[in-house]
């Protein structure tokens, strides 16, 4: 008995005709056996969920940076509330939830310490420039499993690649990724906004309110509904126009008030300096970078490169301890 042909089977006879069906892929970079139990996606979902860039990720900052309390979200907390917005969209829509829970699940692999304070200065200081989609993209192609890379299918890739706001997703998968990033965040940073007293709960403004409803779980749930009902039958995915405007007004909104706020923000400067400083300090000791990513230098690939590839894999805390250890000078014991 072959499972993975009765899955195939079975997609076939649930899936919509919009979806991206398991033995259409454009397949992977390298030629894999297949499997008798589990389809492509499915592989692909698992090989993230095992890898070390993902177990990483539970160490690296949101948006506020290492918060005094339990409750504050981290990058893995985020991926996983996006995650779980996408695959109901994705159920309801009868599109793949395992390619949408892979595309989910990996969009952030390759993000670096400090949130996007890291990625603005790995940005800054890199001649090459630093995008943390690219990085995801680089980290499952290259840098996972010692220089080997997860191997990932086409559709996967593509959706890391293109989940941020300017990207274009192939599939319909990725779309809904693209679109539960977005959601995912804004409904959890102000949550955790209000819960560190940046803001309250009246402070938005009516035109958003009114339009989207009050309160975290209300907003959440208006608008993975408007997504799923605008998007049903229909071979884009989309939000009706007032709520894409209330959207971006909430997503306004979320920039001035939390994002660049000088009281959520204090310590950003401060991190981006560190990370600037790791920087060229590795740029000038490239032997002090791990082998796995050391021996890419002989396959041609920049040395800029290898330092970022290094500094974005850092937690928040093993960059602070790496940081102390160059820097900061230890009592002399005697």
């Amino acid at each position: 008995m072959n499972i993975r042909e009765d899955l195939e089977k079975r997609e076939r006879e649930i899936l919509s005709p919009f979806a991206a069906f398991s033995a259409e892929t454009k397949g992977r970079m390298h030629e894999n056996d297949v499997c008798d139990l589990r389809l492509d996606y499915q592989r692909d979902r698992d090989r993230i969920l095992h890898s070390k860039s993902f177990r990483r990720l539970k160490d690296k900052t949101q948006v506020f940076l290492t918060p005094e309390g339990d409750h504050y979200r981290t990058r893995l907390t985020h991926t996983l509330e996006v995650a779980q917005n996408a695959r109901t969209i994705a159920k309801a829509l009868r599109l793949n939830e395992e390619l949408t829970e892979a595309i989910a699940l990996g969009h952030d692999l390759g993000h670096t310490p400090f949130g996007h304070a890291g990625e603005r200065a790995l940005n800054r200081v890199c001649p090459l420039g630093f995008s943390h989609s690219e990085q995801s993209v680089r980290t499952v192609e290259v840098l996972e499993k010692g220089g080997q890379g997860l191997n990932l299918t086409y559709e996967v890739v593509d959706g890391i690649r293109n989940h941020q706001t300017s990207g274009h997703p192939a599939t319909l998968e990725g779309k809904i990724v693209r679109f539960s990033d977005k959601i995912a965040y804004m409904h959890h940073d102000m949550d955790d906004a209000v819960r560190a007293g940046i803001l309250t709960e009246d402070e938005i403004p009516a035109k958003i309110s009114d339009v989207v409803g009050a309160g975290a779980g209300e907003r959440l749930d208006f608008f993975i509904r408007d997504l799923i009902s605008t998007s049903y039958g229909q071979n884009d995915i989309l939000l009706s126009p007032p709520v894409a405007q209330a959207m971006q007004s909430l997503r306004e909104f979320m920039f001035e008030r939390v994002y660049q706020n000088p009281e959520a923000k204090s310590e950003e400067k401060r991190a981006e300096a560190m990370m600037e400083t790791l920087y060229a300090y590795y740029f000038q000791h490239l032997d002090k970078i791990p082998p796995d990513i050391y021996k890419l230098l002989e396959k041609g690939d920049p040395a800029e490169q290898l330092v970022c590839d290094f500094l974005s894999a850092m937690t928040d805390r093993f960059a602070i301890a790496q940081y102390t250890e160059i820097y900061v000078p230890k009592s002399w014991i005697l």
